[in-house]
């Protein structure tokens, strides 16, 4: 097996051993997580001293992001009284106090109206600092003494839980990065960047044939280890024959595309000379250079992607297609860019919400589920099960996509 096949499996192996890590790895795991955290802190308050980012649904105050995740690893660890007993909590039970008086009506994001995030009277960035570094050194205090529930599962299901939303969050401050032109260091945008050994210079088109099977998304609520909710109930799904490409499209796939119809292409690419250059940085730092056409095409839209396909007389994949794939072939390359899907946002059959009743629910039927993972993904998160899932027109986050032959 070549160094390319190999990049996507060792992804998923770390991503399986955080779903079903001990209480001594999770603790290793939750201080390496917070140091990325730091690390985006620092890097942000460099480039953006005041800290200021114009309204926008595809924003947060950098501010209230820092706060928010403190917040919510102290909601969920330190001030639950019923964290032991796992998805088995009842998320409206009385809290303990939280050190900050007003912290709940700060940063319950499922309180907190977004638009309303820029006017909010949010501590300052000392303040910050000392709630991440209180609420990391209670979580970790709590954790050695998280032995009294029926399971290990249940036991370690908030440590876990926690662990994930800031792996997300620290995502997050890398795309509104990169959507502000805000400069991260190697080491903290990329989580993953493509080994030195992995030739991006090549142009490639390879497919990948499936042949029929039935398939099941989901699985059985009992079984062992970390899953969202959201990835919990059984699909059974009978998959017809498909021909899908190994790797996500490429620049070059793409931009024919674009010169073809005329069709938009992202902000952070133009044309100069006849040749394609991508925008780095923005502002006195902003950049341009060559793009890497056998890199694969981000920053695009389902709509994009959609484009694309009818354009090239192919269609986008299905989640349970592309999950199939993944998890079957070994010459299926994921994990550079988040990749959409032809499947809506929906629950499997038999779906019960987790204690955090706002991560799936509410955005059941409006967003569009995306697969695999991309550079800034933490290697937890990169599970060929995991469910990402953004509205069809976002072009900020790290999304690319794949196709299958139309049969």
């Amino acid at each position: 097996m070549n160094r390319q096949t190999d990049l996507p499996a060792e992804r998923w192996a770390a991503a399986h051993a955080a779903r079903h890590a001990d209480a001594t790895t999770l603790a290793r795991l939750l201080v390496r997580c917070r140091a990325r955290t730091l690390g985006l802190i620092d890097a942000w308050a460099q480039a953006l001293p005041d800290l200021q980012v114009p309204r926008d649904d595809g924003l947060n105050p950098p501010l209230w992001e820092w706060g928010h995740v403190a917040w919510f690893q102290s909601w969920w660890i330190e001030r639950n009284r019923e964290r032991a007993r796992g998805v088995a909590c009842n998320p409206l039970h009385a809290r303990r106090a939280a050190r900050h008086p007003d912290a709940d009506a700060l940063y319950d994001s499922s309180r907190v109206p977004h638009a309303s995030r820029w006017d909010l009277p949010l501590p300052d960035l000392a303040a910050t600092l000392a709630e991440l570094s209180a609420s990391l050194e209670q979580t970790l205090v709590l954790l050695e003494q998280a032995t009294d529930a029926p399971t290990e599962d249940s036991a370690l299901y908030f440590w876990r839980l926690v662990l994930f939303h800031e792996d997300m969050h620290n995502e997050a401050s890398v795309y509104m990065a990169q959507a502000l032109g805000v400069e991260l260091p190697d080491a903290l945008r990329s989580r993953w960047p493509v080994p030195p050994d992995i030739s991006t210079d090549r142009i490639t088109e390879s497919q990948i044939d499936i042949p029929a099977q039935p398939w099941v998304l989901g699985g059985d609520p009992q079984r062992s280890g970390f899953a969202f909710d959201n990835e919990r109930g059984e699909q059974a799904v009978q998959l017809a024959a498909f021909r899908i490409d190994a790797q996500p499209i490429n620049w070059a796939r793409y931009l024919a595309f674009i010169e073809d119809t005329g069709h938009a292409p992202p902000a952070q690419l133009r044309r100069e000379g006849g040749q394609w250059l991508q925008r780095i940085g923005r502002g006195r730092g902003e950049r341009w250079q060559a793009l890497d056409l056998a890199g694969p095409a981000v920053h695009l839209s389902a709509f994009d992607a959609e484009a694309w396909c009818r354009w090239a007389g192919r269609r986008l994949p299905t989640e349970a297609e592309w999950e199939c794939a993944a998890r079957t072939q070994a010459g299926f390359d994921w994990g550079r860019v988040w990749e959409w899907t032809a499947s809506e946002f929906a629950p499997y059959p038999g779906f019960v919400p987790h204690p955090y009743l706002d991560y799936s629910a509410p955005w059941f039927g409006t967003h569009r589920v995306l697969r695999g993972a991309c550079e800034a993904t933490a290697d937890t998160m990169a599970h060929p099960e995991y469910r990402n899932f953004f509205v069809p027109h976002r072009r900020d986050i790290f999304a690319g996509f794949r196709s299958v032959a139309i049969s």
